[in-house]
C-alpha cells in the first residue's frame, strides 16, 4: 500500500508520495513529479488514501464547513494537536481527509486559535476572540461600504463622505481610508481617471472652486479668518520729517509699504532722496500675537480679484502709509550729487513722515510717460519736478547695475493685469467676466519705484553686515541658466540685480522676511555699533533659518497658486472672447508663449520649430480643471530666414517649461489601472 505524507512548507500545506525515509528527513514526490526533501519534523500527517491531490481538494472543501465557534468551545485550554480536535469534532475514527480539514480550518483562523507550530494550537482567550471578531465584522462592514460607494461613483453619483474628503483623497490621502479605497475601486470598475470620475459624479462644484478649495485645504485648513487682534500703538516719540512724501501703487493696494520724497529741488541745501517704509516693527514684537499670525501666513497671497493679507486689515491700516497722515516710518535718505546724481552717502532715521499723496499706477501710467518726464511733452500732474529727477536717477541706477550684471535688463514682455467685473474685495465665484490688461515692464513709474527699492534694500543689507547684525538676504551666484536665487543669513552678491548684497526690507506689511529685516534695521538705527547686542535675532540664530525655510516654501506655493488662478482666468478669457486662434512665439520642447496673453502651453507641430519662431496656433480645447490647453500650430507667420534661433529664455520661461505637466494628484492612478497609454495622454500646459 502506498504511503503518503502531508507536510508544511513555509506556511503552505503540500502532500505527496513518500519515496524514501531517513532518520530525520523524507524524499517526497509531489503530483507534479517534483521530488523534495522534507524534514521529518515538518510532516504533519501520514496517510494511505486517498491520493494526495484528492486529499488536499476534499480537505479544503470540508474545512469551510467546520463550525469555528463549536470547535473553539470543545478545544482544551492547553496546547493541543489538530488530530485531537478532529477526534472531538468527527469522532475517534476521523479519517485523513477530516484530520486535514481540521488542520486547514485551525490554521486559517488565527483569531480563534493561536499557532504553536508543528500542527499544534492554543485557543484564544475569550476577550481577545471577541475583540478579533468585532474587528473582522467592522472590516466586513467597511468593505461593504467601500463597494457601495464605489458603485455609486461608477453610476455617476458622489456619496457625501467622499465629497467632504475630496481634497484629502486627491492630494493628501490616507490610502487605508474607505473613501480613498472607494475612489480607487470605482476607477478600476469604470476604467476612468479618478479626477474625471469625481467630476462627472458631481464631487466638484466648479473648476474655480476646485482650485480655490484645494489651496485652502493645503494652506488654510482652519479658514482664512484672523483671530481677534489688537494693533499695538507705536510708543516712540518720533520726530516729524521735513518732507512731503508720495507713494506709487495700484488702486487695489491697501498695504502701502513704501513712499518717496525729494528735498533740495529749489537749489537750497543738499539734494536728498528719501525712501520711507511703513514701520510695524516699531510696534510689533517678535513672539507677540500679531507676530505669530504673520509668521504663520508669511506673506500676502495674491490672486485675480481677491487677496489674503498677511495681517488683518485693522492692523494694516494702523501702519500703512495713508495719504493725509503723518505716518511712522523707517526712512533711508540718500544724498545725491546735483550734477551726476551719484549717491554720496545714506542715513537711516526713525520718524513720522507726512504722506501727501497715494499715486496710483492704473490712473497715471498713461499720463506719466517718458515724453513728459524727458520734457518732450507737458507734465501736468502732481510731483512733476520730483518724478522727472527720480526718472533720471532710476535710469542711472539701472545702468550702473547693468554694468555689474554684465548685460542689460530687458523688458520685452508686458506684465498682465486682471480685473473681474463686479468683484469689489469679495471672493470671486469663478464665473465673472474677466478683463486682461497689459502694463509694460520698465514703464517710468515702475522703474522709479523698483530702482528706489533696490537701492534701499541693497544699502540696508550692506549696513546690517557692517554692524555685524544678521539679516535675511537674497543672492544669486551668476546669471547662468539654472542658477536660482537663494536665501541666507549672510550677504552675498545678487547677479540678477547687479548689487553686492540684497535684502527684502521694503514690504513689511506684506512679507514676513521684510518685517524680520525691519526689526534688525530698527535695532541698528537705535543702537548703532552695539546693535548686534540689541537686535531681536542674533548671529546663527536658529529662528532665522527656520523663518527662511518656511517663508521660501510658502512664498513659492503662494506664487504657484497665483499663477494657476491667472491661468484659469486666462482660459476663461479665451472662451469668453471666442478666441479660436492666437499668435505665439515658440519656446522649447513644443512650448509656445501667447503674444498678448499670459499663457504658455504646448502646441502640436511646435516641437520641430526653432526657438523664437512666430506661429499661429489653433486652440482645440481647454480644461479649466486641469488647466490644460490642447492646441496645434496652423501656420508660421514669420520669415524663417530671420528667426532668432538663440532667443533668450529667462528664468520665468524655465519655470513655465518645468510646470508643463498634468495636475499632480496624490491618488495612485496606477493602483486604479486607469493611467492612459502614452499615445492617449493629451498635451499638458503649465
Amino acid at each position: 500500500m502506498s504511503s503518503y505524507a502531508l507536510f508544511d512548507e513555509s506556511g503552505k500545506f503540500l502532500a505527496g508520495r513518500v519515496m524514501s525515509e531517513a532518520d530525520s528527513s523524507l524524499q517526497v514526490e509531489l503530483e507534479s513529479g517534483k521530488r523534495v526533501k522534507v524534514k521529518s519534523a515538518n510532516v504533519l500527517l501520514r496517510f494511505a488514501k486517498p491520493a494526495p491531490a484528492e486529499l488536499l481538494a476534499q480537505a479544503a472543501a470540508q474545512a469551510g464547513e467546520i463550525d469555528l465557534d463549536l470547535t473553539w468551545e470543545v478545544a482544551p485550554q492547553d496546547d493541543f494537536g489538530f488530530e485531537d480536535i478532529a477526534a472531538e469534532y468527527y469522532g475517534a475514527q476521523a479519517d485523513a481527509v477530516q484530520k486535514a480539514a481540521v488542520l486547514m480550518r485551525l490554521f486559517d483562523a488565527p483569531h480563534y486559535f493561536h499557532r504553536r507550530g508543528k500542527g499544534r494550537f492554543k485557543k484564544a482567550p475569550e476577550d481577545i476572540l471577541k475583540q478579533a471578531l468585532l474587528a473582522i465584522e467592522r472590516k466586513k462592514q467597511q468593505q461593504a461600504q467601500i463597494e457601495s460607494w464605489a458603485q455609486e461613483l461608477a453610476e455617476g453619483r458622489c456619496p457625501p463622505p467622499i465629497r467632504e474628503q475630496l481634497y484629502r483623497i486627491l492630494f493628501k490621502p490616507d490610502k487605508n481610508g474607505p473613501e480613498y479605497k472607494a475612489v480607487v475601486d470605482a476607477a478600476k470598475r469604470s476604467q476612468r481617471a479618478p479626477l474625471d470620475l469625481l467630476k462627472d459624479a458631481g464631487a466638484i462644484d466648479s473648476p474655480y472652486q476646485f482650485h480655490w478649495r484645494r489651496f485652502l485645504f493645503e494652506f488654510f485648513p482652519k479658514g482664512t479668518g484672523f483671530p481677534p487682534l489688537e494693533a499695538p500703538a507705536i510708543r516712540d516719540e518720533l520726530p516729524l520729517a521735513p518732507v512731503q512724501a508720495f507713494s506709487i501703487d495700484d488702486s487695489s493696494t491697501t498695504e502701502i509699504d513704501d513712499a518717496l520724497s525729494l528735498q533740495g529741488l529749489d537749489g537750497s541745501g543738499s539734494l536728498v532722496f528719501g525712501v520711507h517704509i511703513a514701520a510695524p516693527a516699531l510696534a510689533l514684537q517678535p513672539g507677540a500675537a500679531v507676530d505669530q499670525v504673520a509668521r504663520t501666513r508669511l506673506s500676502t497671497v495674491y490672486m485675480p480679484g481677491h487677496k489674503l493679507t498677511m495681517l488683518p486689515d485693522e492692523v494694516v491700516q494702523r501702519y500703512t502709509l495713508q495719504a493725509g497722515r503723518d505716518c511712522p516710518a523707517v526712512s533711508i535718505y540718500f544724498t545725491l550729487d546735483r550734477d551726476t546724481l551719484n549717491v554720496l552717502g545714506s542715513e537711516t532715521r526713525l520718524e513720522r513722515v507726512p504722506i501727501a499723496a497715494n499715486l496710483r499706477h492704473d490712473q497715471l501710467d498713461g499720463v506719466i510717460t517718458e515724453a513728459t518726464l524727458n520734457g518732450d511733452a507737458p507734465a501736468d500732474y502732481a510731483f512733476a519736478a520730483e518724478l522727472k529727477l527720480l526718472w533720471r536717477l532710476a535710469k542711472k541706477l539701472k545702468a550702473e547695475r547693468e554694468v555689474i550684471r554684465g548685460k542689460p535688463e530687458t523688458f520685452n514682455r508686458p506684465d498682465y493685469t486682471f480685473k473681474l467685473d463686479g468683484v469689489q474685495g469679495e471672493e470671486p465665484n469663478g464665473s465673472e467676466r474677466v478683463l486682461i490688461g497689459q502694463r509694460q515692464r520698465g514703464a517710468p513709474l515702475d522703474l522709479i519705484v523698483a530702482e528706489a527699492m533696490i537701492l534701499a534694500n541693497s544699502t540696508w543689507g550692506g549696513w546690517l553686515a557692517e554692524l555685524g547684525v544678521p539679516g535675511i538676504y537674497r543672492s544669486q551666484a551668476s546669471l547662468a541658466p539654472g542658477i536660482k536665487v537663494r536665501m541666507s543669513t549672510k550677504p552675498a552678491p545678487h547677479a540678477g540685480m547687479g548689487v553686492k548684497q540684497y535684502t527684502w526690507a521694503t514690504s513689511p506689511l506684506r512679507r514676513y522676511v521684510d518685517l524680520v529685516n525691519q526689526w534688525q534695521i530698527v535695532a541698528c538705527a537705535r543702537h548703532g555699533r552695539t546693535a548686534a547686542l540689541a537686535a531681536p535675532f542674533k548671529p546663527k540664530d536658529a529662528e532665522l533659518f527656520a523663518i527662511i525655510s518656511n517663508f521660501d516654501a510658502a512664498y513659492s506655493a503662494y506664487n504657484a497658486f497665483q499663477s494657476s488662478l491667472e491661468r484659469y482666468w486666462t482660459l476663461r478669457y479665451l472662451k469668453q472672447e471666442g478666441m479660436a486662434e492666437i499668435d505665439a512665439a515658440v519656446m522649447k520642447d513644443g512650448l509656445v508663449r501667447a503674444d498678448t496673453l499670459p499663457l504658455v502651453f504646448r502646441a502640436l507641430g511646435a516641437e520641430s520649430l526653432p526657438r523664437g519662431a512666430r506661429v499661429r496656433v489653433r486652440i482645440n480645447a481647454t480644461d479649466e480643471l486641469t488647466l490644460d490647453v490642447h492646441a496645434s500650430v496652423v501656420a508660421r507667420i514669420d520669415d524663417p530666414t530671420t528667426t532668432d534661433d538663440d532667443a533668450v529664455i529667462d528664468e520665468a520661461d524655465e519655470e513655465a517649461a518645468e510646470s508643463a505637466a498634468p495636475l499632480a494628484l496624490a491618488i495612485d492612478v496606477q493602483d486604479a489601472d486607469t493611467a492612459p497609454a502614452p499615445s492617449e495622454t493629451p498635451p499638458a500646459a503649465p
